[in-house]
Parts: structure tokens; sequence; C-alpha cells
């Protein structure tokens, strides 16, 4: 895929004529109506847009993240949280002329960054309302949180429009990216895919007020049962990027409800977490985020009723 995006996202040379936006190269025609591993057509669809108030806390501060929660995913986790989205269950269709009116939207309530969640299948179309918003003076710094299994020719379509990358890194062992969303070629795509994300942003930079303004902050939610693939993700950040990148290590692992095939039926175990804690210290990684027992809530996961769309 070029680097750059044909102005015509419906023409023939457009990326979505024959999809490879993410690891899966589905090569499907979105234009045509075909449907691959994302679920998605070609329009942008999205599921809500609000202030969210339960990101790190570099991210939400004191107002809130500016967050657009798009419909549809390629992974399919099996213990995904946001279901009724990543399985295009909820969702409206929307232009790129409304999204960049979102992100206005969102400024004027109060939002210290807009916040893109799963935008990996809407690239194309997501980079026009970008332009646009940069052109007419958005002036936030723009957030690409995604599930870290992205195609590096894709990243690059973006190179100079997002300030920060929120990345997951969720599996290390074939096996495990096997049996929880089908993709074993996960650990090594999410790493040419950080790799890329920290070419483009290169160290963290906050403001005065401790908001992040540019770098990369790579989420790991532990899975119980999984212990021993945690502290391999562990190592490999901290021995490739130090405390060039923030980590986030999260306990909050929610069994859905009912519980799926292959999902872990009970929440982390907290000495499990706290040994995984200790770890990052031991390793002399500064620059970390953990969290609070009472995490594994369904009270944290935002309904998904459009607002805002």
């Amino acid at each position: 895929m070029p680097e750059t995006v044909s102005q015509d996202l419906h023409s023939p040379a457009s990326p979505l004529a024959n999809c490879r936006l993410c690891p899966r190269n589905c090569g499907i025609n979105r234009l045509a109506g075909e449907r691959g591993a994302c679920g998605m057509g070609a329009e942008i669809t999205a599921s809500r847009a609000a202030l969210h108030q339960w990101e790190e806390p570099c991210i939400s501060g004191t107002r809130g993240s500016g967050t657009v929660f798009f419909s549809g995913c390629s992974l399919h986790c099996c213990f995904c949280q946001n279901e009724p989205i990543s399985r295009g269950l909820a969702g409206k269709n929307i232009s790129a002329g409304r999204l960049c009116d979102i992100f206005f939207e969102l400024k004027a309530q109060g939002a210290h960054n807009i916040n893109l969640v799963t935008p990996t299948h809407f690239i194309p179309q997501i980079t026009e309302a970008l332009r646009a918003a940069k052109e007419k003076g958005l002036g936030l710094p723009v957030i690409c949180n995604c599930g870290g299994y992205e195609n590096v020719e894709t990243l690059r379509i973006w190179d100079g429009l997002i300030d920060i990358y929120l990345p997951d890194l969720k599996f290390y062992a074939k096996s495990a990216a096997r049996t929880m969303c089908g993709a074993p070629d996960y650990f090594a795509k999410a790493c040419a895919a950080l790799a890329e994300m920290f070419r483009q942003t290169g160290v963290p930079v906050f403001d005065e007020d401790g908001l992040i303004k540019k770098g990369m902050i790579v989420r790991h939610l532990m899975l119980p049962g999984y212990l021993f693939d945690t502290r391999r993700i562990l190592s490999y950040l901290c021995d490739t990027y130090g405390n060039n990148i923030y980590i986030s290590l999260m306990n909050q692992y929610t069994p859905p409800v009912p519980c799926r095939k292959n999902a872990p039926d009970h929440p982390l175990r907290a000495d499990h977490y706290e040994s995984m804690v200790q770890y990052l210290m031991d390793r002399g990684q500064e620059n970390a985020y953990v969290q609070d027992s009472g995490t594994d809530s369904e009270s944290f996961i935002p309904p998904f009723d459009l607002t805002g769309i």
C-alpha cells in the first residue's frame, strides 16, 4: 500500500477496493459491500463520542479524553468487553465531514485530546477527517487507541497525523494468540507495529499539567492463567524500549457473561498482578501505570448508545 491515500476513496484505486489495512489481509472489496474480518463496509461506523474519564491519568486528565468508539474489529478476542461494537452490532454510519465536526464538538466540551478507539479499518476515511480538522485549527493531540495487530504500511498513512499511540500488546505465545483471537502471528505483527509507532512519535512529551502531548503508551491486560505470557511481554518491552515509553499494566479482566469458549472464567488473581508490578520495578521500569483492585467490573464499560454521533 502506498503511503498516501487516494483522494477518492470510492475509486477503483481506493485501498477499500482491495482491503489489506490490517494483518488479516482479506483483499475484499468493501466498496462493493463485501465484509471481511472487521465486518465493516466502506462508510465510517461509530457508536459513541464523548468525554471518557477511565483512560490513563495523563490522557483523561481532569476533563476527560474526547473518545470516539468505532464499530468493527478484526481481532475478535474471545474475552472482548466491547463486543456490541467490535462485532458490529452497534453503530451508525457517518461521513468524514461529520467526524470532523465531532472532533470540534468534543473540543468544545473540554476534551484534552481526541482519542480514536479501534480505528484501523477506517484509517483512510478518518485521515480525511483528521486533515480537515487540523486545517481548521483543531489544536488537540490525537491518539490512536488500538489492539496492536496492525500493518506497518497502514500505520505509515498516519505519520505526522497521530501524536500519541496507545496500542495493546496482548499476547506473546502463538498458542495464546491462536486460542484467544485466531491470530498466531499477533506478537510478530504487533512488535513491528510498535516499532513504527515509536519511530513516528519518539519519547513521551508532557505539558505543564502532566498531560501527554506526544509519545507511546503500551497497554497489557493480564489474563488469568497466562502469567508467563505477561512476563515475556514485559521483558520484551523493557529490553526494547526501557523508559522511552510508558507501560500500562492492567488487571481489569472481566469474564464475559455468559462466558465464551476459550475465555478465562474468573478474574485475575491479585498476587499474580502484584508479582508483575514487582517485576517491572525490579527491571528498573520507572514509566509505568498500574491499577488498583476492583477494576474488574462492567461499570467501566461505557454505553454504546450513539451518544455524540
